[in-house]
């Protein structure tokens, strides 16, 4: 019987040790709760104003096939992210496949031969180790010319600026800053930090290009990079900005002449952004993007409770449950392979979708180890839906983010938990 949140939650498979311990956590983090509340209410305003301010109307939902020239749907949606990031241009399109094609996207349109792409902010997301050619790959970067730098980040997860100012050179043409972790325990740097970041670059030249990956950043501060000074700011739409709607696509906001030479690459030389037909996925990218601050705002709060649980039960977390949120990722670290594989199954089966199916470690493309996903989403892969997923590798450390509502992220957790209890890896003591 439903007829009580405890029954419900039992019915569910949680049981009332496991209810209890959560409930309590859940109290506990009530003014954190009311505080991002706020942001996301500044910035669902910020959405509505730019769709008020280009006149959005029932006519730029209607589809286009073949070449798509004259769709002023896509023409509108591309202004109204260029007025929400705060840049000069968009590049919003079903065409790009996901953020590290977005990403690739965005570099090789402005990098040329001898050219030299730095990261100032250590070690980059695994699949953009093919992109770079640390890992050789065909058509990567390094294959057509251009060279990389990489300074680490210090001790405590702060910039190296001395290293970074003698890593710059001539040559260098583009500074990538990922903002998320991705794979490691760093923390995620905020806006102030990248703005202060793209400040110190800029002093040394002002002509390199500052580009940093938003992915899982975007509407979890009042700002985004673009208004502290980056020339290019770049993510996913199946990730926060499309509000669990967007069936595809990634985005490149930033500098008139940037994403111009991304239009360049997306299609081809003298076509540009003229053309690619948008084929029905107008709507549920403009209402996507309508939603997103209330879907990252729920994702935020999943996050902070799953902190909270988890560094209760003695685990390490990453933010850890008392510090500021800069991206919707929460990283737990277990150093045990089987409750790395226990949470991301209790995460599945928490899902709305192939919640009977049990993620399992595999050797996925891009990656350079076995990793595990769990992710019963409607958008495949969309992890701005409840997600979680793991490289199989010291220090087993799992990467929970998502949850289309608060609700949903809060029952995947505990669902995680009992999972673990229930084989026997965790005790949950009241």
């Amino acid at each position: 019987m439903f007829d009580s949140l405890e029954n419900a939650y039992q019915a569910m498979g949680i049981s009332k040790e496991v209810f209890d311990f959560c409930q309590r956590i859940e109290v506990s983090l009530e003014e954190r709760f009311r505080a991002i509340d706020k942001i996301t209410e500044c910035n669902q305003l910020k959405v509505l104003n730019a769709m008020q301010k280009h006149h959005l109307a029932e006519a730029h939902f209607a589809p286009t096939t073949g070449y798509g020239y004259n769709d002023i749907g896509r023409e509108t949606l591309e202004k109204v992210y260029a007025d929400i990031f705060g840049t000069e241009a968009a590049l919003v399109r079903p065409q790009i496949t996901c953020g590290t094609h977005a990403l690739y996207l965005a570099l090789s349109s402005n990098l040329r031969p001898g050219d030299e792409l730095i990261s100032p902010v250590g070690k980059p997301y695994d699949t953009m180790e093919e992109i770079i050619g640390i890992r050789p790959s065909r058509c990567s970067l390094a294959e057509y010319g251009v060279s990389y730098r990489q300074v680490e980040l210090l001790p405590d997860g702060t910039f190296d600026y001395e290293k970074i100012r003698n890593s710059i050179s001539d040559k260098t043409k583009i500074a990538a800053i990922q903002r998320s972790k991705g794979y490691l325990t760093r923390p995620t740097f905020s806006v102030g930090q990248i703005g202060e970041l793209i400040a110190f670059i800029k002093q040394i030249n002002p002509d390199i290009i500052c580009m940093v990956d938003n992915c899982y950043g975007e509407f979890v501060e009042l700002k985004e990079p673009s208004n502290v000074g980056a020339d290019m700011v770049v993510g996913s739409l199946i990730k926060n900005p499309g509000g669990g709607l967007a069936p595809i696509g990634g985005y490149i906001c930033g500098t008139k002449e940037c994403v111009e030479n991304a239009y360049y690459r997306l299609t081809a030389p003298g076509l540009g952004g003229e053309v690619g037909a948008t084929l029905g996925t107008n709507k549920d990218f403009l209402q996507g993007l309508f939603m997103a601050p209330q879907v990252v705002g729920g994702a935020l709060k999943g996050a902070i409770f799953a902190a909270n649980l988890y560094e209760k039960l003695g685990f390490s977390c990453v933010p850890d449950s008392k510090e500021s949120r800069y991206d919707i990722i929460q990283a737990v670290t277990f150093h045990d392979p089987q409750k790395v594989i226990a949470f991301c199954e209790g995460i599945q089966y928490a899902a709305p979708v192939d919640s009977h199916v049990t993620p399992t470690p595999w050797a996925m493309p891009g990656y350079d180890s076995d990793v595990i996903m769990a992710a019963g989403a409607f958008i495949s892969g969309a992890s701005i839906e409840l997600s979680a997923d793991a490289p199989m590798h010291e220090p087993y450390t799992v990467y929970f983010q998502g949850g289309l509502s608060y609700h949903h992220a809060k029952f995947g957790i505990m669902k995680s938990l009992a999972q673990l209890e229930k084989k026997g890896l965790i005790k949950v003591f009241l």
